[in-house]
């Protein structure tokens, strides 16, 4: 597994997906500010990036989550994905909306699954775990059981960590913040300098650059 974190650090890396800003920071939609940011959508636009982390991600749910019937994709940066891996896992998807439309039938989940269902919930990246985590509340509260959770890549922040244990939800992903930081100063990527500055700002995220 370290291997693979290792490889898709690399990848990410090799087509930009990660962007370092320490004088100019990004700032997510909770708010924080954070001089990181990993956008591992891009994976999306490169046809053999893209096959190689939908086999991943099914490998990922195969191995790990065995006992589930139905997929079901965050939006809106997982839905791409998603889909791709229900059609390999030859399963039925829908994809949770951040919020219930306000026209229409109002729906939160976009399209139907057996009653019952065990669904894999496909994320494509993990900050604080809160949107993630409402899609799961949504799933349990439609009736159906989330056996766990495959994302690309994790922050690996404390507050989401637990937020995962809390909510009784397994997390896997392919890569995370270690493996990332870790191959980025291997190729020159970032400086070393640049590390102390990013592990200052992943103790405290939620106060950092206030």
């Amino acid at each position: 597994m370290d291997q693979l974190k290792k490889t898709f650090a690399s990848k990410l890396l090799k087509i930009k997906a990660i962007k370092l800003q320490p004088n100019n920071p990004f700032t997510w939609a909770s708010g924080w500010k954070s001089p990181f940011y990993c956008d591992n959508r891009k994976t999306l636009s490169f046809p053999d990036l893209r096959t190689w982390v939908k086999q991943e991600l099914v490998h990922a749910v195969i191995s790990e989550f065995p006992e589930a019937d139905a997929v079901a994709g965050v939006a809106t940066g997982a839905i791409a994905q998603g889909a791709l891996v229900a059609d390999a896992l030859n399963m039925p998807f829908v994809y949770i909306r951040s919020k219930a439309k306000d026209h229409g039938m109002q729906n939160l989940i976009e399209g139907e699954l057996p009653e019952g269902a065990k669904v894999v919930v496909i994320e494509d990246l993990i900050s604080t775990g809160g949107s993630s985590l409402k899609a799961v509340e949504a799933l349990r509260n439609a009736g159906f059981e989330v056996v766990g959770m495959v994302a690309s890549y994790t922050y690996g922040f404390p507050v989401a960590k637990q937020a995962f244990e809390d909510a009784n939800v397994r997390l896997v992903t392919l890569t995370d913040y270690e493996h990332v930081v870790e191959e980025a100063l291997e190729t020159g990527y970032i400086a070393q300098e640049d590390t102390a500055l990013l592990n200052e700002w992943r103790k405290d995220p939620a106060h950092w650059n206030n």
